[in-house]
């Protein structure tokens, strides 16, 4: 996450802190003393933890939902598309993993109103690759298995990517995209 202002800075550190302990486990003095300053300084930046939290979930929810009416508005094939949610999914976890580990694991802790928009989010991207999934099937491009197990296998490796990524070394961004796509759309048994 590039830090550009002192809120980015302090939205950057509590993703980090999320991430390591939890968002309910963090409080505002362990992310002022990971900034090195008071906590009643934070204050001067951010409204509190939820705030915190609110930009980092919304801002991957946001980066996944532009992503998805990239892909669904493409005139591709549904395997092309498929193809393209998961180099967005790698793309997002290259560039933000602990906003995406945050996301993942604190969504919940969200207020009423965020919570519910970004469930509503969460429900429109998976119904738009549902849709891709039936098509493709429709087309002949996947074989005919049952969308939700499809659905699941796809998004539940993508999700947790995230922990895998930052455990092994920094695969190569590339080497990434060819090998997942090839391994989630082929399979690992050779025809």
């Amino acid at each position: 996450m590039k830090v550009s202002t002192r809120k980015e800075e302090i939205i950057a550190v509590a993703s980090r802190l999320f991430k390591e302990k939890g968002y309910t486990a963090v409080t505002m003095r362990d992310i002022a003393y990971a900034m090195d300053m008071k906590a009643a300084s934070l204050y001067n930046h951010i409204s509190g933890k939820q705030e915190l939290l609110h930009s980092l979930v919304m801002r991957v929810a946001h980066a996944f939902t532009d992503g998805m009416e990239e892909v669904i508005h493409r005139t591709s094939s549904p395997l092309s598309k498929i193809t393209r949610i998961i180099e967005i999914h790698i793309d997002i976890t290259v560039a933000h993993p602990d906003a995406l580990a945050t996301m993942n694991n604190d969504w919940m802790h969200l207020e009423e109103e965020a919570l519910h928009r970004f469930v509503a989010m969460r429900d429109a991207y998976e119904q738009n690759f549902r849709k891709i999934l039936k098509e493709g099937m429709d087309k002949g491009e996947l074989e005919n298995r049952h969308p939700e197990v499809m659905l699941f296998s796809i998004l539940s490796t993508l999700r947790t990517l995230y922990l895998w990524y930052q455990k092994r070394g920094k695969v190569d961004e590339n080497v990434l995209k060819r090998d997942m796509t090839e391994v989630l759309l082929k399979g690992i048994v050779k025809r």
